[in-house]
């Protein structure tokens, strides 16, 4: 069971690298998170998986006061997201037809769901971005759904004033990434994490 439970976390974080790099090279809109990263890499002149390793460090850094407490899954989240993002923009190429441009970003998003499936499933802790949201919605006393908007329109709005790229995209992942959770985890669910069918859904 420990293997498999491995073997899900470490293909899961490596598919959601995979995942978002479809996502940059369809151009057509990030998630919240990835507009700010892709924003911070364009200021920064770093990578895009540099960034998203160093916002992970500091966002994780901010569990200290809320208390939250990591697991191999954590630090995982951290370190493999960035390296395989990074790894597969440089095997992929731009995407210049409007036919493989929406047929990436439609791709990117499904396997997104389905990797975060995978990596919640195997019950290794939380990513960093997930345990900000949770630890803030236990000391605030609001809402994850609160919690989580909030957190995601200021990354959102950080990240375009940046030059990240907002779109079509943004708003069909927004949409799209809850029911897709919902619907892969109990395929991946080893370790009993399945979310509550209503209102209290933990996502990526």
């Amino acid at each position: 069971m420990l293997i498999r439970r491995l073997t899900q976390l470490y293909a899961g974080l490596t598919a959601f690298g995979l995942a978002m790099a479809l996502n940059i090279r369809s151009g057509l809109g990030l998630n919240p998170w990835d507009v700010f990263h892709q924003g911070m890499a364009q200021w920064t002149g770093l990578s895009f998986g540099t960034v998203v390793i160093a916002v992970g460090v500091a966002v994780f850094l901010a569990w200290i006061p809320l208390r939250q407490k990591p697991g191999l899954g954590t630090v995982s989240n951290i370190i493999v997201i960035g390296l395989a993002v990074d790894l597969f923009l440089a095997v992929l190429p731009p995407f210049q037809s409007w036919p493989v441009r929406i047929a990436a970003l439609a791709s990117g998003i499904v396997l997104c769901g389905l990797a975060t499936a995978a990596y919640i499933g195997a019950g290794f802790g939380p990513g960093p971005r997930d345990g900000l949201m949770t630890g803030l919605a236990k000391r605030t006393g609001w809402s994850i759904r609160l919690v989580r908007t909030g957190i995601e329109i200021v990354v959102l709005a950080a990240g375009w004033a940046l030059g990240g790229t907002a779109g079509i995209g943004t708003v069909l992942f927004a949409v799209a990434i809850g029911p897709l959770v919902q619907a892969f985890l109990p395929f991946f669910d080893v370790a009993g994490n399945r979310p509550p069918p209503a209102g209290r859904r933990k996502l990526a």
